[in-house]
């Protein structure tokens, strides 16, 4: 099964120009990448890390751990979003190492090679989910961290994060998600205990759409963040 959906790249190509646009269709993403960046601020060093960036997109998440002073590949399937993200990151005056590429063929040409490794509001577009973890895992020297964020599998994120968010507020464009892959946390910890990693910290990811909130809590239930860490 393959890694890579095209229909999922084609709708992220469609994305690109905008990406960077807080209105817009990854407006969002501004709102919850603050959050998501002090989860992994929590449980991992960003300073002097070697930090990989899996379906980087435009590039919020790469900048950010290359300003906390990592050192930064970011990929990504879509040439559009990788472009995007690249002068981004020119004009932003961050060195970022962006290439189009996947967490496969990373993990080929530089197994173990990272610190750090995040692929945020991925797996969720993946067909092949427990063979993008063995990648993930594949990048992350012993000791390494890898830092995942989906949608539970349960049905309010069907009613929130679908119906709500796609059809009734129009905050994503329609067929953003699918339902049928999302993972619950324990399914998503068992893909990542099989890959050899074992968890090390869990957190919700709440967003609030009409204040444009977004912050943490102890308790998992729409969206979540997971933290898991390669065997020594």
């Amino acid at each position: 099964m393959s890694r890579i959906d095209p229909a999922e790249v084609e709708r992220f190509r469609l994305q690109a120009a905008r990406w960077w646009d807080p209105s817009g269709p990854a407006g969002p993403l501004h709102v919850l990448n603050p959050v998501r960046m002090e989860f992994v601020r929590q449980h991992a060093y960003i300073e002097g890390a070697n930090a990989a960036d899996v379906g980087c997109g435009g590039g919020l998440v790469s900048e950010a751990l290359a300003a906390g002073g990592a050192r930064v590949t970011a990929i990504d399937a879509t040439a559009e979003l990788i472009e995007v993200a690249r002068l981004h990151a020119l004009e932003s005056e961050l060195a970022i190492d962006y290439r189009q590429t996947t967490a496969a063929d990373l993990a080929a040409e530089q197994p173990g090679a990272f610190d750090l490794v995040t692929a945020l509001e991925l797996i969720e577009h993946v067909p092949d989910q427990p063979g993008l973890i063995n990648d993930l895992a594949a990048l992350l020297r012993p000791g390494g961290r890898l830092f995942l964020s989906t949608l539970d599998r349960r049905p309010l994120s069907f009613l929130l994060g679908i119906v709500a968010a796609e059809y009734l507020l129009n905050l994503l464009p329609r067929g953003t998600h699918r339902y049928d892959r999302f993972l619950r946390p324990s399914e998503l910890i068992a893909l990542g205990r099989r890959a050899g990693l074992h968890p090390l910290a869990i957190g919700g990811l709440h967003y609030e759409p009409l204040s444009r909130r977004a912050w943490l809590s102890d308790r998992p239930q729409i969206n979540y963040l997971l933290c898991l860490q390669k065997a020594e």
